[in-house]
């Protein structure tokens, strides 16, 4: 029997960009996940789609679940800016945001929802405490997992916290908590820039466990070689510095 929270409500942000393959199975994967666990008052899903070529928004329309709102954008776009129209128009109490190909499996969801529920601000997915891993495989993955795991550690060394999945981007927050925090930045470096302002803040937060698996279908948007991983690399980079120098004001 599922826990009833008549009083909760839960909003999934699923920021998407030619996932055509891999949305509609895995809306289906997430609300079978969430309802088998939890019983909320309210449950949405916000697909937020940058105008996919592949007309990912129209099939997320078209999947035959109420519960699912779709966000088309036409401005404005890339990945920060998408999940952070979809928090400003959550409307659950707790708001979860994935990457939706997969590689954040929903089975994952339930465990970060729970915790919030007992109390804890932000509650994160992480490849990089004890249990964890990532084990993504195909063109240029191996490289990204490299890349990865070696700017976690120079952000542990650069802002000295605790903190261990700093590219994480699998997370369940209170609502409240990260609509007034807000998020920075361009691609994955916001994640970075999000964790670090909330621990400056005093907001508890907890990691877990899971495993980063490989996409199901499509292309990686992060990119498939070393100059595309530079690139983001850069902008990392500059984010812990400003992040490192506002710090010790």
């Amino acid at each position: 029997m599922t826990p009833k929270f008549e009083n909760i409500s839960l909003s999934v942000v699923m920021p998407t960009y030619n996932e055509a393959e891999n949305i509609v199975p895995l809306i289906k994967e997430t609300l079978k996940v969430v309802r088998e666990h939890f019983s909320f008052q309210f449950l949405e899903i916000l697909v937020v789609d940058d105008n996919s070529p592949d007309e990912t928004w129209k099939l997320a329309e078209n999947c035959g679940e109420n519960s699912v709102k779709v966000i088309r954008r036409l401005e404005n776009r890339g990945l920060r800016n998408s999940i952070w129209e979809g928090v400003q128009q959550a409307k659950g109490d707790i708001i979860v945001w994935m990457d939706c190909d997969f590689s954040h499996p929903p089975r994952y969801i339930p465990q970060i929802i729970s915790c919030v529920l007992l109390g804890w601000d932000i509650v994160v997915n992480s490849r990089y405490v004890a249990g964890g891993e990532d084990v993504r495989e195909g063109k240029g993955t191996w490289l990204q997992r490299i890349l990865s795991w070696i700017l976690n550690r120079i952000t542990w060394v650069l802002l000295g916290t605790s903190f261990k999945d700093y590219t994480s981007g699998f997370i369940a927050v209170q609502a409240d908590v990260v609509k007034s925090l807000g998020l920075n930045g361009d691609y994955g470096e916001y994640f970075i820039d999000f964790i670090y302002r909330a621990i400056k803040r005093g907001n508890k937060i907890l990691e877990l466990p899971y495993a980063n698996e490989p996409r199901v279908a499509g292309e990686s948007k992060t990119g498939s070689n070393f100059f595309d991983y530079a690139r983001l690399g850069v902008q990392y980079i500059i984010t812990l510095l400003m992040l490192r120098i506002k710090g010790h004001l």
